[in-house]
């Protein structure tokens, strides 16, 4: 994983992106959490606006995905 400290609203965020990301393009992800939000862009575009969700929905996305893969 790489991560990056960009501000973002006045609030600094560790952007984290995948080991599987990689400069020659595809598509990953990249996420930030605060206290009250898990934030998620595009690696390939990160001055493009992203997205905000609560940590209860991260948790349900994040254990409906490892359902899909396992």
């Amino acid at each position: 994983m790489k991560a990056e400290n960009i501000s973002q609203g006045g609030s600094r965020l560790l952007w984290i992106k995948s080991s599987y990301s990689s400069e020659e393009g595809g598509e990953c992800v990249e996420v930030a959490a605060c206290p009250h939000a898990i934030h998620v862009r595009d690696s390939k575009d990160t001055a493009r606006p992203g997205l905000a969700v609560g940590p209860d929905v991260w948790v349900t996305f994040v254990g409906y995905a490892v359902d899909q893969t396992g």
